[in-house]
């Protein structure tokens, strides 16, 4: 890998499991090189929902590889494969999945939060 280019097949990444919920992600950040950035692939299957949240200082942006669906606020969006969302850092979100079929989307956060092990500043919404 160069200083100035990186390039990884997210299939060739193991995947892992959240810590506070059943959903598999495959950690990019660290085999891209990328230092600006948070990088991840969610692999959202049919009934599982990721855990309502915020990042303190952190934009995220979420590319859908396919067809799936974002809570914002608790309120539940479907997006077509290819949109992209872009969250605000105080926003509460989450990935989920209502649907017969696997989600799989691309997750970026910037800047940076935590790191590859911990996900930092990551709050978890207490549902008041």
């Amino acid at each position: 890998m160069s200083e100035g280019f990186s390039a990884v097949d997210p299939e060739g990444v193991p995947k892992e499991q959240f810590d506070t919920c059943e959903t598999s992600v495959r950690k990019l950040t660290e085999r891209l090189g990328a230092t600006e950035l948070r990088l991840n692939q969610v692999i959202v299957e049919p009934g599982e929902v990721t855990t309502p949240h915020t990042h303190e200082g952190q934009e995220e942006v979420f590319v859908a590889m396919t067809d799936g669906q974002v809570g914002i606020e608790g309120e539940v969006h479907d997006v077509a494969e290819g949109e992209v969302v872009r969250v605000h850092p105080d926003t509460a979100r989450n990935l989920l999945n209502h649907t017969d079929e696997t989600h799989v989307w691309l997750a970026f956060g910037a800047p940076p939060v935590g790191s590859v092990e911990d996900f930092g500043s990551y709050v978890v919404e207490d549902g008041d």
